[in-house]
């Protein structure tokens, strides 16, 4: 059962993308997404479908990854830059735009094309960021130098400018509008730079204590005051390897299946989704698919699937 929906049109985007991460094989996560069944998933939710295919990725074999402390800085720029027009494009033909990647590096492409669809009507955008990592580092602060742990801080203005630049404004979202839920795993000087940022963020010992919905109301509110409404961007990594054992970067103690879709729900109820991203599936490490398959439980709740 769901409740009826004007019948809304959701643009699939896959982002075949692990430039971003330290190991491969989250570029295949937007086909386990798709195996999984999202697109019947969400027809039967009453919504339209249409599946834009991937955006073109090179394989890093193919390309140098640089010098610097941003590796594959360029590659990285260019797919998310051709991630940017897509989502915008979407937001434009009255769509919401899905996104399946992929690391969480292609959230810089697409919160800067639905930063930027907003920005031309003279609105702000919200961000809810789910994660097992604070992804706030920055070429300077990053031991890696993998740019997936690093799409926060660059939305927020701080990181390398080839990035941070993306679209010609920065920052694309106000610190005030930005959650960050789930957080459990954060390098020394990421801890500062969150700190410092003026975003909200919410740890698992928050999340424990207080409860998904205690704390999904006040990031609801959070990313709404004075905006259009606001993004989701799902790492998988932030729940619980328990329950998704095909992620790129896991960390124990994480969201529960059921805390991730009482979020995912609480964001449908609220109206205010803009747009959505799940990212670092990585089939590799999956358990037949048992990761695409929640990947995909947790992006029909967003869009209305209920139990009665």
């Amino acid at each position: 059962m769901h409740h009826p929906v004007a019948q809304k049109t959701v643009r699939l985007v896959g982002v075949p993308m692990d430039l971003g991460a330290g190991r491969r094989g989250v570029d295949m996560g937007p086909s386990a997404i798709r195996i999984a069944g999202v697109s019947q998933g969400l027809r039967q939710l009453g919504l339209r479908v249409e599946d834009d295919g991937d955006v073109g990725v090179p394989a890093p074999e193919t390309r140098d990854p640089g010098t610097g402390n941003a590796r594959y800085l360029e590659p990285i720029y260019h797919v998310c830059n051709r991630l940017r027009l897509r989502v915008r494009r979407s937001l434009e033909l009255g769509e919401i735009p899905v996104v399946l990647g992929g690391d969480h590096s292609i959230a810089i492409g697409t919160v800067s094309g639905v930063s930027e669809y907003f920005r031309d009507r003279d609105e702000r955008v919200g961000l809810i960021w789910v994660d097992a990592h604070g992804d706030m580092n920055t070429p300077e602060s990053s031991p890696t130098g993998n740019i997936h742990g690093m799409p926060l801080a660059t939305l927020l203005g701080m990181g390398h400018p080839r990035l941070v630049e993306m679209g010609g404004f920065w920052p694309k979202v106000a610190a005030a509008n930005v959650c960050l839920i789930g957080i459990r795993d954060i390098d020394e000087v990421e801890r500062q730079n969150i700190r410092q940022s003026g975003i909200h963020a919410y740890t698992m010992r928050d999340v424990d204590e207080r409860g998904m919905r205690a704390i999904l109301q006040e990031a609801i509110a959070f990313a709404s005051d004075g905006t259009v409404g606001f993004h989701v961007s799902f790492d998988l990594d932030g729940m619980d390897p328990r329950d998704v054992p095909g992620t790129g970067t896991p960390v124990k103690g994480g969201i529960s299946w059921r805390e991730a879709n009482l979020l995912m729900e609480m964001v449908s109820d609220s109206g205010r989704m803009t747009s959505l991203e799940i990212t670092e599936l990585n089939p590799i490490l999956d358990v037949r698919n048992q990761s695409g398959e929640v990947a995909v439980d947790v992006i029909l709740s967003a869009f209305g699937k209920r139990i009665l």
